[in-house]
């Protein structure tokens, strides 16, 4: 056996389909850079490897939530521009400052903290003023944006700072034709367009994440910020399969079949017997469980492919294994459970698990844990080597 079938499970991550969705968004967004989100570890999917393969394939900025995310990436080599947006009181200021990475800031406690941080660095900051359009998540609303735009200014012509973007999220891009999408838009206008009357001159204005990248244009504006798409999932059903919107999975989640037995008739399957074999069987034991990301809720209907059927959960999902009624086939022990991948052999995918568990794909893959390990295929060279040319 090889090291990667003798593996308990794997991640299988192609960086191939990762550049080619990064592409194929790119050309969706003609005329705005693209900036490859990998927060949250990549979405479970790895962010450095993955943040090498989106820069070879085009991605002009890297973007992550934290700001030790942001500074993890340039630990690993990355240069180039990168942006990081959730801070808290207290953050790594300095430190994101001397790392050249752009902040993002939508009120005044944050300004002021980033301020005292630049001159502490001896430095300016790279500040990106973050604008709250009907999200109601982070960001400055309206009614306090010019305070936050006259503060920033005057930090600027005090070489504390430079205001390199003026930004925003969608809060129901993945819904056509909300109506809060129009509204959205409409308020980032007047907010960018006060800002720029007061004097700030932005180099990126950014609204669109993945969804809006592929079905908003008018909301491209100088970058989109894509997220979910470029590891080739679909951000909504309503928007169209993965396929349809020309993206291909990155991530096979696949594991070992640890055991197949015989079982009787009425014999009970897992904890609190919520399965009961309607007759006699064969029974496989998969040795991955919600320790590894596989969603508990999903029990006694998550798909799995072993021996070239689509089997379901029997029972729940324990931490660290379930069972598949195999219903008389007998694979041998080792043989391949493929739980989700991009579809081609008949696998199921991130979004058959997301319908199963009641919840949406973004979480399938990034809840994948860390017991279970990436296996990198189609790595270029430079990105073997960290050196990826741009």
């Amino acid at each position: 056996m090889n090291e990667t079938a003798s593996l308990r499970a794997r991640a299988e991550i192609d960086l191939a389909a990762l550049r080619a969705n990064v592409r194929a968004l790119r050309e969706r967004a003609a005329g705005a850079q693209l900036m490859a989100v990998v927060k949250s570890d990549g979405y479970g999917h790895g962010a450095v490897p993955c943040a090498r393969a989106a820069r070879a394939a085009g991605a002009t900025w890297l973007g992550t939530a934290t700001p030790h995310e942001a500074l993890a990436l340039r630990a690993a080599g990355l240069d180039g521009r990168i942006m990081c947006w959730l801070w808290t009181p207290g953050g790594p200021w300095r430190e994101a400052i001397e790392a050249d990475i752009d902040v993002s800031v939508g009120g005044l406690w944050a300004l002021r903290e980033v301020v005292a941080a630049a001159g502490a660095a001896g430095r300016p900051a790279r500040v990106q003023l973050k604008a709250d359009t009907g999200l109601g998540r982070g960001g400055c609303q309206p009614a306090d944006w010019s305070g936050l735009v006259t503060e920033a200014l005057a930090a600027e012509r005090a070489g504390r700072l430079k205001v390199t973007g003026l930004w925003s999220h969608f809060a129901c891009a993945d819904e056509p034709g909300h109506p809060s999408i129009a509204a959205q838009l409409a308020v980032y206008r007047d907010m960018v367009a006060y800002a720029e009357k007061e004097g700030v001159e932005p180099e990126v204005r950014h609204l669109a994440n993945s969804p809006a990248t592929l079905t908003i244009p008018e909301a491209h504006f100088d970058l989109v910020r894509t997220g979910i798409a470029m590891y080739g999932i679909s951000p909504a059903p309503e928007l169209g399969t993965s396929a349809e919107l020309g993206l291909r999975p990155v991530m096979t989640l696949a594991a070992a079949v640890a055991l197949v037995k015989d079982a009787p008739a009425g014999h009970g399957v897992s904890y609190g017997h919520h399965y009961t074999t309607p007759a006699e069987t064969t029974l496989g034991l998969i040795p991955v469980g919600y320790a590894d990301g596989v969603p508990r809720h999903a029990s006694g209907s998550g798909p799995v492919l072993v021996g070239g059927k689509v089997r379901t959960v029997a029972g729940r999902v324990a931490m660290d294994q379930f069972v598949v009624d195999l219903e008389g086939d007998r694979p041998e022990a080792g043989a391949e459970a493929v739980l989700f991948g991009p579809g081609d052999r008949g696998e199921p995918t991130a979004q058959d698990w997301a319908e199963a568990a009641g919840t949406i794909a973004y979480e399938i893959v990034t809840r994948i844990g860390v017991r279970v390990p990436r296996v990198y295929v189609n790595e270029t060279a430079d990105e073997l080597t960290g050196g990826v040319p741009r």
